[in-house]
């Protein structure tokens, strides 16, 4: 059995930009993409805070330290510039990979700097045991 579990998340990420004629994606700064673990061109899922909009795309670095988080192509309709988004990706691990899996989380200001780290995140013994073979 596998299992779909949390494995980054940029969290309160301001939008910076959207290009609704540029091809779809989200950009983002590829200093944030390391912070979390976001590989170019990983599937994400984005959901926007105002609006509880969420949509799949695909993640693509932009420039180094630059603090990016563009909307790209059709992702353009989920938000607009300002707007607080959550970035997330998924792993699939195996149900005896569970124990000690912990996601990537960082908390961003608006300016997108990573003001907290959530690495804290585990999964606790007790649901450990109700997802094992």
């Amino acid at each position: 059995m596998q299992l779909k579990l949390l494995k980054s998340k940029l969290h309160q990420a301001a939008v910076t930009g959207c290009a609704l004629h540029y091809h779809g994606s989200l950009t983002l700064d590829p200093e944030l993409m390391d912070a979390v673990g976001i590989l170019p061109y990983e599937s994400i899922l984005v959901s926007n805070m105002a609006t509880g909009d969420r949509a799949e795309t695909y993640a693509i670095p932009g420039t180094p330290g630059a603090r990016q988080v563009e909307l790209n192509g059709s992702m353009a309709r989920l938000g607009a510039p300002g707007d607080r988004v959550i970035v997330m990706a998924f792993a699939q691990l195996d149900a005896d990979e569970v124990e000690g899996h912990q996601p990537r989380v960082v908390a961003l200001d608006r300016e997108n700097r990573i003001i907290e780290r959530l690495d804290a995140l585990y999964v606790p013994l007790g649901l450990r045991a109700a997802v094992a073979p």
